[in-house]
């Protein structure tokens, strides 16, 4: 029987903090665009989440990226301007919560990890196997369904490239928007009548003509927040993560005090410090 959306989404979930325990092991680091892309290469995306939204991300990879947010809740997943880092807690979720269903319960239910979990062990390295002539039709059968997945992966890279490529070359003639706003959930704290809300001065960054970036410094206390930057006081123009217009939003998890948020109109992107 297919699976259903549900059941792919949720799969696709976890399938992306196994593929960062499997990180633990290795001594390749992968990025958060490649991460999210090998996760859809091991649950690919059906007709309806392969729709092209605007700027060019596909339906079901944007709301992969949105779904990210409940493991950063759980204190699984950690998203830091070097990448993204799973917790010891989240290494012990994919053993004690290892089939898809199981871990979209406890998600949703704000299950903790039992404490007697043990760590997820190394992957056993095993010989390789003979190769035997016979079987070289089901091989090429195998590349044949692969081949599509494998296609899929290579255009979610490729948007997530295009998505954040630099524009270095041409920010000296870069038209600079009137006004930026970081408007999210905690537009209030910074003073603003009301959250997501870009007319207010109080979420407006400023513009550092010298670096071309703009800024905002402000404290926070310590919480999980959600934002988005948006031009020119309006909702017209904006950008979530990975500097994708329409995109999904940014997230945050502060552990409380000052932060500095800095958005470059060349890539559409932001980084906090």
């Amino acid at each position: 029987m297919a699976k259903s959306t549900v059941e792919r989404s949720s799969a696709r979930l976890k399938t992306v903090l196994d593929v960062l325990a499997e990180g633990t092991w290795s001594e390749k680091s992968l990025n958060a665009g490649e991460i999210l892309a090998e996760a859809i290469v091991r649950v690919p995306l059906d007709e309806r989440e392969s729709e092209l939204l605007s700027g060019g991300i596909p339906r079901g990879h944007k709301s992969l990226t949105t779904d990210t947010a409940k493991l950063v809740k759980a204190g699984w997943l950690v998203k830091g301007r070097s990448g993204w880092t799973i917790t010891e807690d989240g290494l012990r979720a994919t053993v004690a919560f290892a089939k898809p269903d199981e871990f979209a319960a406890a998600l949703a239910e704000g299950t903790p990890v039992p404490a007697d979990t043990p760590l997820p062990t190394a992957p056993v390295k095993k010989a390789p196997a003979k190769k035997a002539a016979a079987k070289k039709p089901a091989a090429k059968a195998a590349a044949a369904v692969k081949e599509p997945a494998a296609k899929a992966a290579a255009a979610v890279k490729e948007v997530l490239k295009k998505a954040a490529a630099p524009k270095a070359a041409a920010a000296e003639k870069l038209e600079q928007p009137s006004a930026v706003a970081i408007a999210g959930d905690f537009s209030t704290l910074l003073g603003a009548p009301e959250d997501w809300a870009p007319q207010y001065d109080e979420v407006q960054m400023k513009f550092n003509s010298r670096r071309k970036v703009w800024t905002l410094s402000t404290t926070l206390p310590a919480g999980f927040y959600t934002y988005k930057i948006a031009l020119n006081r309006s909702w017209d123009e904006n950008y979530g993560a990975f500097g994708v217009r329409d995109g999904a939003n940014h997230e945050l998890k502060h552990d409380g005090g000052k932060i500095t948020f800095t958005y470059d109109h060349a890539t559409h992107d932001i980084v906090t410090a």
